[in-house]
This record gives structure tokens, sequence and C-alpha cells, in this order.
């Protein structure tokens, strides 16, 4: 069953699933819910800073594993596949990606502008993996390709600036 738009907030507000795949009410923004989305990926790495990289690299691999069914599950309850608004994946994209970055406000702006452009450009082969893989695995894959890209261009930025 769809839900119509009208109902969307209520139903997102009302419902844990949702309230996790939505990104705590950031993809209900009007207009570019993803680029809002990824806004607490950069809170929750922030948050672990201190943990040190094996304890960050543990909260990826849960939030990703986590992210698989909150997504699918979003999905399936919304009926629409890959939902604008499902933006738990552009969370666990970001987060993934300020792992590459260097800890600077010039690092977390260049992780950000980077993770956003991939994933709204969708280069090869991130657009097949959006458009071929159903369910909360493809709904994921691909922003975390996108972060890989990301974190590629992070990698030539910081060879280019030594």
């Amino acid at each position: 069953m769809t839900t119509p738009p009208d109902n969307l907030a209520r139903t997102v507000l009302r419902d844990p699933v949702h309230i996790l795949a939505f990104g705590f009410g950031t993809g209900l923004a009007p207009f570019a819910p993803g680029t809002f989305g990824s806004l607490p990926g950069i809170l929750l790495f922030w948050l672990t800073l201190d943990f040190g990289l094996y304890v960050q690299l543990g909260v990826a691999v849960a939030i990703t594993l986590a992210g698989v069914w909150i997504c699918g599950e979003s999905a399936r309850r919304i009926g629409v596949h890959d939902h604008g608004g499902i933006v738990w994946d552009e969370i666990v994209g970001m987060y993934v990606t300020l792992l590459a970055a260097p800890v600077s406000v010039t690092g977390w702006v260049l992780a950000f502008v980077f993770f956003r452009v991939m994933d709204i450009v969708k280069p090869w082969p991130i657009r097949d993996l959006d458009h071929r893989l159903g369910g909360g695995v493809g709904i994921m894959l691909d922003d975390l390709a996108a972060a890989l890209y990301a974190a590629i261009l992070l990698g030539i930025y910081g060879w280019l600036m030594t």
C-alpha cells in the first residue's frame, strides 16, 4: 500500500522504523532531503570522534547492517522503493565518507560536498546499483559506493595538497 504524500509526515512521525529511515525527520525536508539527511551523519561522526578508528569502523558496520533492514522495511511499508525521504543511507554514506576525511573544517566540508555530488550525479556503477538491486541492500549500496568515490576524491585532494 502506497502512502499518500499528504499523510507521509504523519505516517513517518508515528512509526519508529520511518523515524529512523527518514533521518529523524530530515528526510521530510521539502527540498533536497538527501542533503538534509546527510547532516545527522556528520553529527553522529562528531559524537564518535573521540572513540577512535576501530570503534568508528564498528559503528559504520552496525549502522550499515541496520540500514539494510531499516531502509528496506520503510520502503516496503510506504510502498515506494528508495523513496526520496528515506535518508538513513545518506546518514551512513556521510559517516563512512568522514572516516576518510581530515579532521578539520575544510576536510569535513569537502567530505560533505564530495559525497553529495557523488550521490546526486551517481557516476557508473552507482546508477546501475541503484536501479538493479532491490530492497534495503539496493538502497544502501549506492550510497556506500558514493561514499567510496568521495573518499577517493578526498585522497586525491590530500595527495595534491602535499
